[in-house]
């Protein structure tokens, strides 16, 4: 009888990309447990033995400050903005533009609001590094004001970006925090191009 061939080893990953896979386990576990999750629970979820939870970050609590990095990364957020096609009309330009925000808000209060509501408190210099607005909101915004390309605006497209993005985050706001209906990404446009005000105008 012929010998069995050899089973071939996959091959190893490389340390960024073992960073980034045990964050991706860890993701969707801070979402369910915030900081009360496992190391134990992240080796399972990420198919890894728990000491090389350790190899690859020094403690729990740098693993969780990697994934507050990474859901504020907002790299796939702006590509997929750049990729919306230039001769779209602008409303619908847009539209697109603030779905992509939404979601992005969604993904990173999702972890952030976990943490915090499971009492997690980051070091001072992790909390001065989150502080204020961050790169990734930036690079959002950036990207939003190349959309209206050359369309009249009242003001700069990067202002009437920033003020699309307050319309979304606000929307957003009031859905987590005060159980308020939030309006659908193409009514949230509509208001923000056309106002509040129906055709007949002020009284």
């Amino acid at each position: 009888m012929s010998e069995e061939p050899r089973r071939r080893r996959a091959p190893a990953m490389s340390p960024e990309d073992r960073r980034e896979a045990i964050v991706q386990a860890t993701l969707p576990l801070v979402v369910k447990d915030g900081a009360n999750v496992t190391t134990s629970q992240i080796a399972a979820a990420a198919g890894i033995a728990e000491g090389t939870v350790f190899r690859v970050f020094k403690d729990k609590a740098e693993l969780l400050n990697a994934c507050i990095d990474r859901v504020l990364l907002s790299d796939e957020e702006v590509a997929r903005i750049k990729a919306v096609p230039a001769d779209l009309p602008l409303e619908q330009r847009l539209v697109e533009a603030a779905s992509t925000v939404t979601g992005y808000l969604d993904r990173m209060w999702s972890v952030m609001g976990a943490l915090r509501e499971s009492g997690y408190k980051p070091s001072q210099e992790d909390h001065e590094k989150h502080r204020g607005p961050q790169a990734g909101m930036q690079r959002v915004s950036t990207a939003v004001a190349e959309l209206f390309g050359d369309a009249e605006l009242r003001t700069s497209p990067e202002h009437a970006a920033r003020l699309l993005l307050g319309f979304v985050f606000t929307n957003r706001l009031q859905g987590k925090g005060f159980g308020e209906t939030t309006v659908e990404p193409e009514q949230l446009v509509e208001l923000f191009l056309h106002g509040a005000l129906t055709s007949g105008g002020t009284r």
